[in-house]
């Protein structure tokens, strides 16, 4: 069974789509991540998703059943935009407060229980406002969570942490979703961490779903590139750019070459134009890469 199944979705403002007869898939047990540009229409499918829209059209199904039927509502779990919480009360108060809201009884316990999870379990005396972004984003996880929901929506939650706190909410994730009965959708612009951690795709433009992936889909479709330097870098770059329709100088330093080949022609190549080649090596491009060869039209 797949924990999202959304046909023909569509939502307007003043005429414009937002989202525009999008399809969407996610598996039982998947951490999606959800990617596209500002404005695609991300927000809005989460916020539909969620209930807090009203479509104009079309189908989502949680677990098999309408969104709108109570019995899976209770089953969502979400963090679009913030927390909301209290900045002077403390994590336990402001997780006690969403409880009570819930319905939920043996509330302590249950704290205790998303706390472990996020990894604030000696935090939970802490004031909100005291607490650090990563730890904002954690707790507004550890809310989400109340209740034990079967699917998490997540809006942005690693944005604007730093490496160490990145790592920790890898670690949330995957262990969320270690038993297989969670999903999680993650929509974020650092593609380059969301790679890390997820195990599903669906990119998203205009409104409209571009193309649905697993990771290993994504790994297939990712080209292979040669990267290399060597002690002339503009005479090389040059040379390359003649008998290869895509070469590229890459933040690190190296010259890439895209099209099919191998290193060994690369090195023959440039010897016999006087050129010793200092480096060499064969590599793979990334989600981030992809996703930028997909929206210029080059994949």
């Amino acid at each position: 069974m797949n924990a999202i199944e959304i046909k023909n979705l569509s939502k307007s403002f003043r005429g414009m789509y937002a989202v525009d007869h999008l399809n969407m898939t996610v598996p039982q047990g998947a951490i999606y991540g959800f990617i596209g540009e500002n404005g695609s229409g991300k927000s809005t499918t989460e916020k539909l998703i969620c209930g807090h829209l009203v479509p104009d059209g079309g189908e989502i199904r949680l677990f098999g059943r309408d969104y709108t039927d109570p019995g899976v509502r209770v089953r969502v779990g979400a963090l679009i935009e913030n927390a909301g919480c209290f900045p002077g009360s403390s994590v336990y108060q402001n997780l006690m407060m969403q409880c009570i809201n819930l319905g939920i009884e043996n509330a302590d316990e249950e704290i205790r229980r998303v706390l472990e999870i996020v990894r604030m379990e000696d935090n939970a005396n802490l004031k909100f406002k005291s607490c650090s972004l990563g730890m904002k984003q954690r707790i507004g996880i550890a809310m989400a969570l109340l209740g034990e929901p079967a699917l998490l929506i997540l809006d942005e939650p690693i944005n604007g942490l730093d490496t160490d706190g990145m790592r920790i909410m890898r670690e949330v994730f995957t262990d969320i979703i270690k038993d297989g009965k969670r999903s999680i959708i993650v929509s974020s612009h650092l593609l380059g961490e969301l790679q890390k951690v997820a195990t599903h795709y669906g990119i998203i433009r205009h409104g409209k779903m571009i193309v649905e992936m697993t990771a290993d889909e994504l790994d297939a479709s990712c080209r292979t590139y040669v990267a290399l330097t060597s002690a002339e870098m503009n005479r090389t770059k040059m040379l390359l750019g003649c008998k290869y329709s895509r070469v590229e100088e890459d933040e690190a330093g190296y010259i890439r070459v895209y099209d099919l080949t191998t290193p060994e022609d690369i090195v023959t190549y440039l010897y016999e134009n006087g050129i010793c080649v200092t480096e060499i090596k064969t590599d793979k491009i990334g989600l981030e890469e992809y996703y930028i060869d997909l929206m210029k039209g080059g994949k």
